[in-house]
C-alpha cells in the first residue's frame, strides 16, 4: 500500500528510520564496549524486535508484562539466539504474586528500597537474576518537565546517599540511576559527578559488575554529542572496571514514525478556527497533555506564520482535547489528510479508548511500501472495561 491508501487515523513506523537510529546506537557500542537496551516503555511495538534485536543488546522492562513481551518477542526469537540478548526490569515496587515470573524471565532485577531487596533477593537469587539498586543521586538537569524529573524532592525513585548501607548490600551486583528526560550528554557527565561523588565508593566494592545510566539520552538526536556520551561510558569502565549499561527509548524511534489524521470538520467560535480531528490528544497522543507540547505536523507553521491560523482538536467531549494551533497557505477542508511527525514514541504505549474513540491502525512503512500491521474495533475497547 501507498502511504495515502492508509486508513485515518493511523500510526505509520518507519522501518527505515528505525534502523538508521539503531546503527547510531550500535556504533555507540562498539566503540565502547557499553550494552544498549530498549527501554520498551516508550516503545513496544514488538513486530520490530528481530530488527531491533540483531542492533542492541536486549530490552527493560517496568514490570511483569514488558518483562513477558520483551523475553518472549526478542531475547527467545529463534533467529536472535545466537545474540544473547539480555531482559532487565526495575520497578518502585514489586507484587508478590508476580515477582516468581518476574525472576524467572530477566537478566538483572533493579530494586528502589533495600526493602523490597530483603523481600525477594532469594527469589531473585534462585532463578539467577543479577541484583541492582536504584540510586538517586539528587542531581536535577531538567527544568522543562518537573512530571520526568526523578530527583525532584520527595522522588518516590532511587535511594538516596544519606539512605545508603554498605552493610545491606548483600548480593548486589550493579547499580542504576534514571534522571533525564531528553537531555544531551552534558547533562550525564554533570549527573554522572554526582554519581560519583555520592555513591563512587561502593562502586569500587569488589562485588560490584555493572552501572545502568538509564534512559533518557537523546543520542539519536542532530545535535547530540556522542563523543562526550562515550568518554563518559569510558571514565567509568577505566576507573571501576565496571560494565555500563543504557537504556533509552525515544532515541530508539526517535522521527521514526507518524500518526496520519483527517480533518472532519471546521467550526468558528471568537475568531478562533477549529479542524476537528478524527484523532485525539487525550487518546491518541496523551503526552501533547500530560508534558505537554506541541507535536510537529508536516508542512505547517507556528501560528501567524502562514496566512490561515486553525485550532486542531478532537472529536471526545473533553473541552482541552486540543492539539495545538497551526498555520496553512490554505484553509483546512474536511476530508483533507494532515501527518503529526514523530509519533512513534509515547503514543501506541499510551493511548487509550476515553469517550469510546477508536485506537488508530499500525502499519509499517520500509521504502515508499506501507503494510498494516494492526487494526482495532470496538472489541479493542469492550473488552478494557
Amino acid at each position: 500500500m501507498q502511504l495515502s491508501e492508509l486508513p485515518t487515523p493511523c500510526y505509520v513506523i518507519d522501518e527505515d528510520q528505525l534502523e538508521a537510529n539503531l546503527k547510531i546506537l550500535s556504533q555507540v557500542m562498539e566503540d565502547t564496549g557499553c550494552r544498549i537496551l530498549l527501554a520498551q516503555k516508550a516503545f513496544s511495538a514488538y513486530g520490530l524486535y528481530p530488527l531491533i534485536g540483531k542492533y542492541l543488546k536486549g530490552t527493560t522492562a517496568s514490570g511483569l508484562y514488558e518483562a513477558r513481551l520483551g523475553r518472549q518477542e526478542m531475547a527467545l526469537l529463534p533467529e536472535l539466539k545466537d545474540r544473547n540478548l539480555e531482559t532487565h526490569v526495575f520497578s518502585a515496587a514489586f507484587r508478590e504474586d508476580e515477582f516468581e515470573e518476574i525472576a524467572s524471565l530477566c537478566d538483572h532485577v533493579v530494586f528502589n528500597s533495600f526493602a523490597q531487596l530483603e523481600k525477594f533477593r532469594e527469589t531473585a537469587r534462585k532463578h539467577g537474576a543479577g541484583i541492582g539498586l536504584r540510586i538517586n543521586p539528587q542531581c536535577s538537569t531538567q527544568s522543562d518537565h518537573a512530571i520526568y524529573d526523578p530527583c525532584a524532592p520527595g522522588s518516590r525513585l532511587g535511594i538516596t546517599a544519606d539512605q545508603f548501607s554498605e552493610d545491606r548490600l548483600e548480593g548486589v551486583e550493579g547499580l542504576h540511576f534514571h534522571t533525564l528526560c531528553e537531555q544531551n550528554a552534558d547533562d550525564l557527565e554533570k549527573t554522572l559527578d554526582a554519581v560519583e561523588e555520592k555513591f563512587g565508593r561502593y562502586l569500587s566494592l569488589p562485588q560490584m559488575k555493572w552501572l545502568n545510566f538509564g534512559g533518557g539520552h537523546h543520542i539519536t538526536r542532530k545535535d547530540y554529542q556522542i563523543p562526550l556520551l562515550e568518554r563518559c561510558i569510558r571514565r567509568i569502565q577505566e576507573k571501576y572496571g565496571l560494565q555500563v549499561y543504557l537504556e533509552p527509548g525515544e532515541a530508539v524511534a526517535l522521527n521514526a514514525g507518524v500518526l496520519l489524521t483527517r480533518v472532519l470538520d471546521v467550526v468558528e467560535n471568537g475568531g478562533v478556527s477549529i479542524g476537528i480531528l478524527d484523532t485525539s490528544a487525550a487518546c491518541h497522543m496523551p503526552d501533547v497533555l500530560e508534558m505537554p507540547y506541541r507535536p510537529p505536523l508536516k508542512d505547517s507553521g507556528l501560528p501567524g506564520e502562514k496566512e490561515f491560523t486553525f485550532r486542531l482538536a478532537g472529536p471526545t467531549c473533553l473541552a482541552g482535547d486540543v492539539i495545538g494551533d497551526y498555520s496553512f497557505h490554505e484553509p483546512l477542508k474536511p476530508g483533507q489528510e494532515l501527518v503529526f511527525q514523530d509519533m512513534a514514541i509515547y503514543s501506541m504505549v499510551k493511548n487509550n479508548t476515553f469517550n469510546g474513540m477508536g485506537l488508530p491502525a499500525i502499519a509499517v512503512k520500509r521504502g515508499n511500501q506501507c503494510r498494516i500491521w494492526k487494526q482495532f474495533g470496538y472489541e479493542n475497547f469492550k473488552c478494557r472495561l
